[in-house]
């Protein structure tokens, strides 16, 4: 049930949610929120499994397991500017291109109101941000994932954050990002065209959909391949949710660390998440209409992964 308090969220764990901590599980389902903010949930009560509400969470989730959570509301609270060091690839009087690290959540949501992005640029901005999206996000045109590096746009002004917008909607956007995928690819290059839904058998992933998804189209590029593994390149000609994710795992290659379409035992431990870089975003200026096109540097967990497996020098 739902109150003024709560949103009550059930689903039935899968066969790849099999074995992991229920704390784990939860921040994997709901990769907006932290680990910790799971564990404050199960240590009040607000977190059941199979109608029981004293659980721990260190508890091993199996196959089938009902799972009920009662999600904090969204509340109207002041999102304050923190001084968080942000790496600028970009800025101007109308729009900032910044390098998000690993981790980082793009807004604030519930269990999420310090830390973020968005407290990041309120300190740098100041005053300057467009209000289209709203105190919780102001500023904000588009985002990636929480594991997701690289460049995002953020609008300083109501005027940049329309024409970006539309050029997102008309997808005239270029966005390229790298990912290490597990395997070795048949073909060089491709494209992958399939629908992105909601996964039928299993609502807290996305799938390829025909019936009830919205196109998409994904094309792929391998840059180095070695020892099992392959560094791709990846041109969006849509954003769909998890767009990458789901394209490369339908070809049997997910991306390395991914905890949502990878395998239940990931070969390499502790990467928090999916190793993929937003590497180049493109647009034309707002006010200029010049072609703008910057570039992000690997992340260093991401180069030191590469130099691992031998795929760059």
């Amino acid at each position: 049930m739902e109150n003024e308090t709560f949103t009550l969220q059930s689903f039935e764990a899968g066969d790849e949610q099999a074995d992991m901590r229920l704390d784990k599980l939860l921040a994997v389902v709901y990769p907006d929120e932290s680990r910790s903010f799971f564990q404050k949930l199960i240590k009040s009560g607000d977190v059941m499994v199979n109608g029981k509400d004293q659980v721990k969470s260190s508890l091993t989730i199996q196959a089938g397991d009902l799972i009920e959570v009662r999600i904090p509301a969204a509340k109207s609270v002041a999102i304050l500017p923190e001084d968080i060091p942000l790496d600028i690839l970009y800025e101007d009087d109308d729009v900032l291109v910044v390098n998000k690290p690993k981790n980082m959540v793009v807004h604030p949501a519930p269990g999420h109101y310090t830390g973020t992005l968005v407290n990041a640029i309120l300190y740098h901005c100041r005053d300057s941000l467009s209000g289209i999206n709203g105190e919780i996000r102001p500023g904000i045109v588009h985002r990636i994932d929480k594991d997701t590096t690289g460049a995002l746009i953020v609008c300083k002004n109501d005027h940049a954050h329309k024409n970006i917008a539309e050029q997102i909607k008309a997808h005239s956007v270029t966005r390229v990002y790298n990912g290490i995928l597990q395997g070795t690819l048949k073909d060089e290059e491709g494209t992958v065209r399939g629908a992105i839904g909601r996964d039928p058998n299993n609502r807290l992933r996305m799938a390829i959909n025909e019936k009830n998804g919205k196109p998409a189209v994904t094309h792929y590029h391998v840059l180095a391949q070695n020892n099992g593994y392959s560094l791709c390149e990846f041109r969006l000609e849509t954003g769909r949710t998890h767009q990458i994710r789901v394209h490369m795992a339908s070809l049997g290659h997910p991306l390395l660390g991914d905890p949502l379409y990878g395998p239940k035992n990931p070969p390499v431990k502790h990467l928090e998440g999916q190793c993929l870089h937003a590497k180049t975003i493109g647009f034309m200026h707002p006010t200029t209409g010049e072609y703008v096109e910057v570039e992000a540097p690997w992340p260093d967990y991401f180069q030191a992964l590469l130099k691992r497996f031998e795929l760059i020098g």
